[in-house]
């Protein structure tokens, strides 16, 4: 076998390994950012901690297959960047926020917890709050029950010191 081949095969044992290891793998059709504008974009993926690449459809495409799912057969098809999370919604959310910023480029479909999502889908996880935006709301709503079981204790103690 040639070099290339070699190569190749190599390229999507690795796209292979990114796809099993993130959490979510959102495709996006980056057509139209100017260098600048993509230059930004790649920073806020980083900032984020996400791993956002630009390559070839037929390599993604195979990596895909022999990872047994073929419903991005017909989404790897022109300009398609690849974002690899670490959770389900945070690639997503910088996706549309990217897209509300730019307003030239589009979401594609996604890859979350071993499902193929749609466009309509990834822009609805956009939404969701991530684990960590949830455990801090939890926190605050426990912490706000046990201040209010301490004001009311503390008013039955005064109440029955006066009596």
């Amino acid at each position: 076998m040639s070099a290339n081949v070699e190569a190749k095969k190599q390229v999507v044992e690795e796209i292979k390994g990114k796809i099993s290891g993130a959490k979510s793998v959102v495709l996006i059709n980056y057509s139209g950012l100017t260098v600048a504008e993509d230059t930004e974009f790649r920073k806020a993926f980083r900032k984020a901690g996400i791993e956002y690449k630009v390559l070839k459809n037929t390599l993604v495409r195979k990596a895909f297959n022999e990872l047994g799912v073929t419903d991005f057969d017909a989404d790897l098809n022109g300009p398609t960047a690849i974002a690899f999370g670490q959770d389900e919604t945070s690639s997503s959310k910088i996706v549309a926020e990217g897209i509300k910023k730019y307003n030239k480029m589009a979401v594609k479909s996604a890859f979350v917890e071993g499902s193929y999502m749609d466009a309509k889908g990834v822009e609805a996880l956009a939404t969701i709050p991530s684990k960590d935006e949830l455990y801090a709301k939890c926190a605050g709503v426990l912490q706000s029950i046990i201040a209010s079981l301490a004001i009311a204790v503390k008013a039955v103690a005064e109440k029955h010191a006066e009596a």
